[in-house]
């Protein structure tokens, strides 16, 4: 910045008049970086005003309301805009980036003027509308005085344009405008951010907002991340988006700005791959539909149906590739038969192009639960499919035979893995289990591992029949002593066991705990003869050989407590301590130990 706009501007009290003026010498945008969770890539910039403290203004939004007092918001925003779009378009890589431009909520009315006025820039810049994305702050009620901002959204929309709700959550109407309007992105303010890592609360509303918008069709954006822990449960919670000074600062400087910051990448690879069974599914039933442009001419469309008869639709994209939702053959078979119909979609001044048609449709990634994906296709009535991507990019569709399909391939699978002597969950199940539990610190969990002491000895002497005895006895203790919802029992292998347990007190589970022991303890007393019995134990041989006596068989179980609040990216860190603590449950008296895990993010 030259030294001469670095002082501040003497113009006290602004005159109506100098308004306008003085912003173009003072105001310069400064673009924030906003980038994709999953990979640390910068998907866009937002532009925020700089220099209104030099006006003698105390934040951006004193001087909107300013303008606003004195007729001047209009031309004031179109000024701003147009420098932000200036730099945007002197970036080389702004085809594959998106611009968030902050618009006043109070232009309701002079929305439509103000986005024509920006498309003749952007035509002459090459830059496709779809390239800009409005965002549109709850800091003021949005219908107020009559205002038809449906009606502004949705002409805006068929422009092109992509829509943000900015600091969603804190203000008028952003339910309201989530439900009503096409909107692109929720921006989830900084509150709901703020040290979510140890308010419970704030990551169950932030979960039910991602849900809630994903089976929608909308983007999440996590704004004001400043710390890895917020960014790390933001990320995990399914937050598509990132902003922040945790990403990068706001800068004046065009040069400094990066196409991607490896310390996103770097927190990123610490998860381990889900690997989940539904991933792996739902990857197999992809169909990678080829797609049309949204501000493509309708020839387009007729090509790809003649091309392929077997469809009935056409998935839509923008130019970067994100999903717009799909276009039904039958609207334009609804043209086509109307008496007019085939002379307006020829007539070149009837300018329909694919977005005119264009429906919305259920989005979700590939990474998301069959049952999360299953819900978002039914709560859209008359969806002919699920669009799925990647990193916030078009990979492909799920029809509903699919879904089906998908649905029926994981009851198969878990059937399989069901272990057949006991009909307990195999181990994908627990690995799953587990995955989500670690990402999910709501409320107490226990994982438990339950491991028989003397089975082997047992097994040897008296054969493997007795022994699927002893492992059934302890499967039926299990259900009775573990059921509702809260619970989940599953079979490791052979004499291995395992409980997951939440929301319930350590001292509740540690009683029930005691009963499943003793319980085990006293009925497998049955599977003995009575000279063993009496002498205590079997006598047999040790693994060097020698006479050694082996003790009646009893469990020993290990608890790993993660307490609340606590959570981690992967669950290495629970099979790297469970080895520990399982020794530590075989060593001691009662076979019952409860251990806590290190590392994490704790509260």
């Amino acid at each position: 910045m030259s030294p001469s706009l670095s002082r501040p501007l003497l113009v006290d009290p602004v005159r109506p008049d100098e308004i306008l003026s003085l912003a173009k010498l003072a105001l310069q945008p400064a673009f924030q970086p906003i980038a994709e969770a999953a990979t640390g890539l910068v998907f866009g910039y937002e532009s925020l005003m700089r220099g209104h403290d030099r006006l003698g203004f105390h934040s951006p939004h004193d001087l909107l309301d300013r303008a606003e007092a004195e007729g001047q918001l209009l031309p004031l925003e179109q000024m701003v805009a147009s420098r932000a779009l200036a730099i945007f378009a002197d970036l080389t890589d702004f085809s594959t980036r998106t611009l968030f431009l902050n618009v006043d909520s109070r232009m309701a009315g002079d929305l439509v003027i103000f986005a024509q006025r920006l498309s003749a820039s952007l035509a002459a810049a090459l830059i496709p509308a779809s390239a800009i994305c409005f965002e549109m702050s709850e800091r003021f009620d949005h219908f107020a005085g009559g205002a038809d901002l449906a009606a502004d959204f949705r002409r805006l929309n068929s422009m092109g344009f992509k829509l943000a709700i900015d600091d969603f959550g804190v203000g008028f109407n952003g339910m309201k405008l989530l439900c009503d309007l096409p909107v692109d992105y929720i921006k989830i303010d900084r509150y709901f951010v703020s040290e979510i890592e140890r308010n419970a609360r704030k990551r169950h509303v932030l979960r039910q907002l991602v849900n809630a918008s994903h089976r929608l069709g909308t983007r999440v954006i996590a704004e004001g991340v400043e710390n890895e822990a917020e960014f790390l449960i933001c990320r995990d919670l399914g937050c598509d988006l990132v902003q922040g000074y945790y990403v990068a600062r706001p800068t004046s400087d065009p040069m400094s700005l990066q196409t991607s910051y490896p310390h996103l990448e770097q927190a990123g690879r610490r998860r381990v791959a889900n690997g989940t069974l539904d991933s792996v599914l739902i990857r197999q039933q992809v169909e990678a539909v080829p797609t049309v442009l949204e501000n493509e001419g309708l020839d387009a469309v007729f090509d790809f149906f003649r091309q392929s008869p077997e469809r009935s639709f056409v998935p839509v994209t923008n130019a970067n590739g994100e999903p717009r939702g799909i276009l039904h053959e039958h609207y334009l078979k609804e043209m086509i038969y109307h008496p007019f119909g085939r002379d307006l979609l020829q007539n070149k001044l009837y300018r329909r192009t694919v977005r005119d048609f264009v429906m919305p449709a259920p989005i979700a990634d590939l990474d998301m639960p069959t049952e999360e994906i299953l819900r978002a296709f039914a709560d859209m009535d008359g969806s002919d499919c699920v669009i799925l991507t990647e990193n916030m990019r078009y990979v492909g569709i799920l029809s509903a035979s699919a879904l089906l399909r998908i649905l029926h391939e994981k009851q198969l699978k878990h059937a399989q893995e069901e272990n057949p002597l006991t009909g307990l969950p195999g181990n994908r199940a627990i690995r799953d289990y587990i995955q989500t539990l670690v990402q999910d610190g709501d409320e107490e969990r226990f994982v438990c591992y339950c491991d028989f002491d003397n089975f082997k000895p047992y097994n040897d002497a008296y054969g493997f029949q007795k022994g699927d005895l002893a492992i059934t006895l302890f499967a039926a203790l299990m259900r009775r002593h573990f059921i509702g919802e809260g619970t989940f029992i599953a079979h490791v292998g052979g004499d291995d066991f395992f409980v997951g347990v939440r929301g319930m007190r350590r001292a509740d589970l540690e009683v029930t705990l005691t009963r499943l022991l003793a319980d085990f303890t006293g009925d497998v007393r049955q599977l003995y003869g009575s000279q063993d019995l009496a002498n205590g134990g079997i006598q047999g041989t040790a693994r060097d050989g020698s006479p050694a006596r082996f003790p009646l068989m009893r469990c020993s179980i290990a608890v790993l407590m993660l307490p609340r609040g606590q959570v981690f990216s992967h669950a290495q860190p629970i099979s790297m301590r469970i080895a520990k603590a399982k020794k530590h449950a075989k060593s001691s008296v009662t076979g019952l130990v409860f251990d806590t895990v290190d590392g994490g993010i704790v509260a």
